[in-house]
């Protein structure tokens, strides 16, 4: 008989647990997972804790999602080694709505439902003073100073708002206790230390035994975690104005072979037959990218819908296509497909009256750093103007306009951008 704790660690879903965590999870119980709502958009990091919710609902459990309206205003020190930017409460309540109809979609795509809640609700209800008698009391600094989230800002010093937040997300697991008889929470791996001061507040409290475990935390190619109070463009967002589809699908389809495989069974809900089997497959022929192509598939399916997946499939066709002629004939609907999805810039028609050094081009719309990095990548035959190779630095004019206001330009296999001349 299949049961949750097997399942999610098969998948790989768990990192770090308390104790006995299997014992609590032999018959359905709530649980709870916190969102600060410090971006407009949830990333693909917190995507892998929402499929975790959905295994969960699966097995019958009572999954509940904490919007952290009051923990958004103070900041969370996890995974940050300098002071987080102070967001203002008209900022974040606008943060909460995009939030929370993103987390309804995904919800609504595996017809589940799940209950919001905010901890801004409760949290101001409590002054100053009665927040530390009540809870206060229960941290000693040095308890606070030995997690890791702590302990690693210390040198370069750490502001009493962040040095507080454990306190504050205790008090949301004892409060969530009491009125939801929750019993469990989840996190990314960097939010484990909060986790068990939570646990610990309620263990010298109450008295009661509650549990926690953490998802591992996806990270970027150079090891960095994905956060939502990174940069819009270090992040793989689930909004597709912070992140194009397009984009969105491409990192999925160019994970390695290695991280494909733990991948799959993380994302995706397949069965554990379905999912050996696609694995088996994708070993025998791993030039197909089976496991990248199913994962792609799953995921922009979910995010973006059926729909924008089947123009995504068309531009990545047209992108990928190596014939030059099709290029120059597309339908007036695909060149404004793929302008949506790849990255692009505005001219002036009058820009190209005399025409514009290609080095020049290149540097002027950003596709590179400087002219020396330009000049080299035309040296080295890198560069395409519409599917065409580009050997030397030659002038760019109105001839090289398709479709009507079109230039696409091509940095080696993989890297596209897209001008429209207006």
């Amino acid at each position: 008989m299949k049961n949750i704790i097997n399942e999610l660690i098969w998948r790989g879903l768990i990192q770090d647990s308390v104790p006995n965590l299997k014992s609590v999870l032999q018959k359905p119980i709530t649980i709870y997972v916190g969102f600060d709502p410090t971006s407009d958009s949830l990333h693909i990091g917190n995507l892998l804790i929402i499929i975790t919710l959905i295994h969960f609902k699966k097995f019958g459990y009572n999954p509940i999602i904490l919007i952290g309206g009051a923990t958004g205003l103070i900041g969370d020190p996890s995974g940050k080694n300098s002071d987080r930017k102070i967001l203002d409460k008209n900022t974040l309540e606008t943060n909460i709505i995009s939030i929370k109809n993103q987390i309804y979609k995904l919800f609504d795509f595996f017809s589940e439902k799940i209950e919001l809640l905010n901890n801004y609700d409760w949290m101001k209800e409590i002054s100053f003073i009665e927040f530390l008698r009540k809870v206060g009391k229960y941290f000693s600094v040095n308890y606070l100073i030995s997690k890791d989230s702590v302990k690693c800002r210390m040198e370069n010093g750490i502001p009493f708002n962040e040095f507080s937040y454990s306190l504050v997300q205790g008090y949301d697991f004892y409060y969530l206790n009491k009125i939801k008889n929750c019993k469990l929470q989840i996190g990314g791996s960097d939010q484990w230390g909060n986790i068990t001061s939570g646990i610990e507040f309620i263990r010298k409290k109450t008295g009661k035994k509650l549990y926690g475990f953490t998802v591992p935390l996806i990270t970027r190619y150079n090891g960095m975690k994905f956060g939502k109070s990174n940069k819009i463009e270090d992040n793989i967002w689930l909004d597709e104005n912070k992140t194009s589809p397009y984009k969105f699908y491409q990192y999925l389809i160019n994970i390695s072979d290695l991280e494909v495989e733990k991948y799959i069974k993380m994302y995706t809900l397949f069965s554990k037959e379905e999912i050996y089997d696609l694995i088996l497959k994708h070993r025998k022929n791993p030039n197909k990218r089976l496991l990248q192509k199913k994962l792609s598939i799953e995921l922009t399916k979910l995010v973006h819908g059926n729909k924008k997946y089947e123009e995504i499939i068309n531009v990545t066709s047209i992108l990928f296509n190596k014939n030059s002629k099709n290029f120059k004939y597309l339908k007036y609907e695909d060149y404004i497909s793929i302008y949506n999805n790849i990255p692009n810039n505005v001219l002036n028609k009058i820009e190209f009256n005399n025409g514009i050094l290609l080095s020049n081009l290149l540097k002027k719309i950003g596709f590179f750093h400087s002219k020396t990095e330009s000049f080299r990548a035309i040296k080295n035959n890198s560069i395409f103007i519409n599917k065409i190779s580009i050997k030397k630095d030659l002038l760019i004019d109105e001839k090289y306009i398709i479709g009507g206001k079109y230039i696409l330009l091509q940095y080696g296999k993989k890297n596209f951008f897209i001008l429209k001349i207006e």
